[in-house]
């Protein structure tokens, strides 16, 4: 006859690779956003700026490190990254996980790893992703993000694109496409780390969160 101990040992050792596994997935979240923060001070670093002014207009942003873009004639893209929202008081959201995803056709040859930002006009681009997927292209397409700390000349003297597409490879802008490519929540991320129950909406309008790569990330984007 089994005791109340042979059917708590099984339970128990179920639990253990549970927590596990969820602490695996949250230190994932934490290393994702610490190479967020990564990137935005990479980019601080070079001679060609993302403008100060373009951060302090726009309401939205997207950082996606590493991103893996290439193929062979028919290329494609694919990058886990971060994304975030000013509040009304000025201040920016806690990060909702997203996933980058696309193709594009053209002559390449090769992969390359890409840091990606881009920078939106309007949140409710980004906020209103919730369950389903939004295409960067059509009615709202992604221009290359002019250049320079104070300066808002190069593409769009008055800051008119939706989106701006900043992308950097060993040092030095890439100057990728990223039209066509579909932006999408990361759900099961969101929920390794904030949690069952909170959704992609709720992270957005919140900025509560104080652990300590949120708190770097937030401060390191006020300060470009």
């Amino acid at each position: 006859m089994k005791t109340l101990k042979h059917f708590r040992l099984p339970f128990l050792i179920s639990a253990f690779f549970l927590l596990a596994s969820a602490k695996v997935a949250d230190d994932k979240g934490t290393e994702r956003i610490q190479n967020s923060t990564a990137v935005l001070k990479e980019f601080t670093k070079m001679t060609d700026e993302i403008p100060h002014q373009l951060l302090e207009e726009y309401q939205g942003i997207v950082i996606i490190p590493k991103m893996i873009n290439g193929g062979f004639v028919i290329g494609g893209k694919r990058g886990q990254g971060v994304a975030m929202v000013k509040l009304p008081d000025g201040k920016w959201s806690d990060p909702v996980f997203i996933t980058l995803t696309g193709g594009s056709f053209g002559l390449q040859i090769g992969v390359q790893s890409v840091d990606l930002v881009l920078v939106f006009k309007h949140k409710g681009v980004l906020t209103k992703v919730k369950n389903g997927e939004f295409t960067i292209g059509g009615d709202i397409s992604a221009a290359a993000g002019p250049v320079g700390r104070s300066s808002t000349a190069s593409t769009d003297q008055n800051l008119e694109a939706e989106i701006y597409s900043y992308s950097r490879s060993k040092g030095l802008f890439a100057g990728i496409s990223v039209n066509g490519s579909n932006l999408a929540i990361n759900k099961t991320s969101n929920t390794a780390f904030y949690g069952n129950g909170v959704t992609s909406a709720q992270i957005f309008e919140s900025s509560k969160n104080t652990s300590a790569a949120v708190v770097e990330l937030k401060k390191t984007l006020s300060e470009l």
